[in-house]
């Protein structure tokens, strides 16, 4: 029996191996502060200098890493939200999102309230090098330093631990974090920290196309398709990532989220026989134009939909074309991180965003109606229905907020045969999850959540007479504005991305209404003070994101 040996002949020649990285990334051009020189020394091992590094200088830099991302952006990003307010071609209301964008940021660098009420997933990359020594306890180091950060900061504690399949359980901490160390480099240990959201990680799509589509026409089409799913919820203006190819499915969804972050920008800008993976600039400029073509805007209409694209091309199996789309939002929340021989280093980040505001505010927009949130119901309806989609509204008075475990609370009630509480049927319902309240404010940083999650409800509560009024962010599905133009409702959508300018100015009082035991999901009743919003769903059937293909 002729079967193959084990062992190949070793004697067969073989060409020299030479390794060629899949990420060949370029210099390391980042502005970094020191933090401390406390748990780092040099010793020798063996005859070699070897880094040593102590827990707590990893737990430091976590901590600090994750506290930084809450309350301040890169200069670069603050740089392009002031653009657009530079911008003759953007939309009125591309220019009223990014001023409150450019307000948001300067509360949240006051230190207090963070940028985002989702204060996020904490997701920690390392890359330990060959000289480095550490106790072995790496992940856990750095995600007690995550942990610490949010207990310490007014940070909202957004994990859910699985006690049965249907059982969940805050866990009161923002634990587990997404750890992940890699063996790289010589004599530096080097981090990234990212504190991803809900709302623009559900915006992370794995697309299993096939090798017929890489053509320049049908690719460009294929991905306009799948540009347009991506929505408003995630808070516009994007940093939208697309890799084409990798050798997995995980792999290709891993580099869309490094180059959402501009992790990879330093990627050379064209392939080669060995396989590496490259920045393509120029289709980067094309979908950045077709971004700008769509029509979507910053959230309500105009030409910035996204800051910038990147492409990332990689190698594949000849059988396999994984394309994946993503994007970061404008909570816009990661940093590096580095601990060499000379002491613990973080990115530096904009400590100082107050110079990129407008010396003089402009006027945004046209008119601004003012809306009565204390009268009857009925009457707030009749004075919303004079009105057509897209004009602008400045909400004063009560408010319920409900999100997704709510919503099934409620919807228990309807189907014992309950009625819905009548604080639910006489105010708008209001999408949101605060984060923690600091002492002396009213509220926690308090934007709204993605309005999908909750569009199952809408039907069987306005046919209840409840949520006739909603306020969240992002397009929804059909059947919210078929049930809208059945029984009279309205959704009004509120700008994602500026929690901190909210809570800072807009909402005055916040209570506990029910289910206290659901912690930031529990139903809460709030006061507002000229708390912005549009009109996106009105009671005919008009949807502002159905123009734009987004409904």
């Amino acid at each position: 029996m002729n079967a193959p040996t084990a062992f190949p002949d070793q004697s067969k020649p073989v060409p020299p191996y030479k390794h060629t990285p899949l990420f060949p990334l370029g210099a390391d051009t980042t502005p970094y502060k020191k933090i401390t020189s406390e748990g780092v020394r040099v010793e020798k091992v063996l005859g070699r200098d070897m880094l040593v590094v102590s827990r707590e200088a990893l737990r430091a830099l976590s901590e600090a890493a994750f506290g930084e991302i809450n309350h301040y952006l890169r200069p670069g990003h603050l740089k392009q939200l002031r653009s657009i307010l530079d911008d003759a071609e953007a939309s009125p209301n591309d220019k009223f999102v990014a001023l409150d964008f450019l307000k948001n940021a300067n509360i949240a660098a006051g230190g207090v309230l963070p940028m985002c009420q989702d204060t996020g997933t904490a997701i920690i990359m390392g890359k330990k090098g060959c000289n480095v020594i550490t106790d072995g306890d790496d992940e856990a180091a750095l995600s007690e330093g995550a942990r610490d950060a949010y207990l310490r900061r007014n940070l909202r504690y957004s994990q859910v631990a699985p006690l049965s399949m249907y059982e969940e359980k805050n866990t009161a901490n923002n634990m587990p974090a997404q750890t992940e160390i890699y063996a790289e480099g010589d004599d530096a240990y080097k981090f990234m920290f990212m504190a991803k959201g809900g709302g623009s990680a559900n915006k992370s799509f794995l697309f299993q196309a096939t090798p017929s589509v890489l053509t320049k026409d049908r690719l460009l089409a294929f991905l306009k398709e799948k540009i347009l799913t991506l929505g408003t919820a995630a808070c516009p203006p994007y940093h939208l990532a697309i890799v084409i190819g990798g050798t997995s499915a995980e792999l290709c969804m891993k580099t869309v989220k490094l180059a959402s972050a501009r992790y990879l920008d330093a990627l050379p800008t064209h392939g080669s026989p060995d396989g590496n993976a490259f920045r393509d600039l120029e289709m980067e400029q094309d979908i950045h134009k077709m971004t700008q073509s769509l029509g979507v805007g910053a959230q309500f209409g105009g030409k910035y939909f996204c800051h910038d694209v990147r492409v990332i091309r990689m190698p594949r199996h000849g059988a396999s074309l994984p394309i994946g789309l993503g994007v970061s939002c404008s909570a816009d929340r990661q940093v590096l991180g580095k601990i060499t021989k000379d002491g613990v280093y973080i990115e530096e980040l904009e400590h100082n965003p107050a110079q990129y505001l407008p010396e003089v505010e402009q006027a945004l927009g046209g008119e601004v109606v003012k809306i009565d949130l204390n009268q009857p119901m009925k009457d707030i309806l009749a004075t919303l229905s004079k009105y057509p989609t897209k004009t602008r509204l400045s909400l004063t008075g009560t408010m319920i907020v409900a999100r997704d475990s709510a919503h099934a609370k409620l919807r228990e009630r309807l189907e014992k045969g309950e009625p819905l509480p009548d604080y639910f049927k006489n105010h708008p319902i209001y999408y949101a999850g605060p984060a923690k309240t600091p002492e002396g404010y009213a509220s926690g940083a308090f934007g709204p959540t993605t309005a999908g999650r909750m569009d199952s409800f809408v039907d069987q509560f306005q046919a209840a007479g409840g949520s006739m009024v909603m306020v969240a962010k992002g397009n929804r599905a059909p059947s919210v504005r078929e049930a809208c133009k059945k029984y009279g409702g309205f959704y009004l959508g509120s700008i994602g991305g500026a929690a901190a300018n909210l809570a800072e100015h807009c909402i005055k009082k916040v209570e506990v209404v029910e289910y206290p035991e659901l912690g930031m999901e529990a139903i809460w009743r709030i006061e507002v003070v000229d708390f912005p919003a549009f009109i996106i769903i009105d009671d005919k059937g008009n949807d502002f994101f159905k123009e734009l293909n987004l409904g």
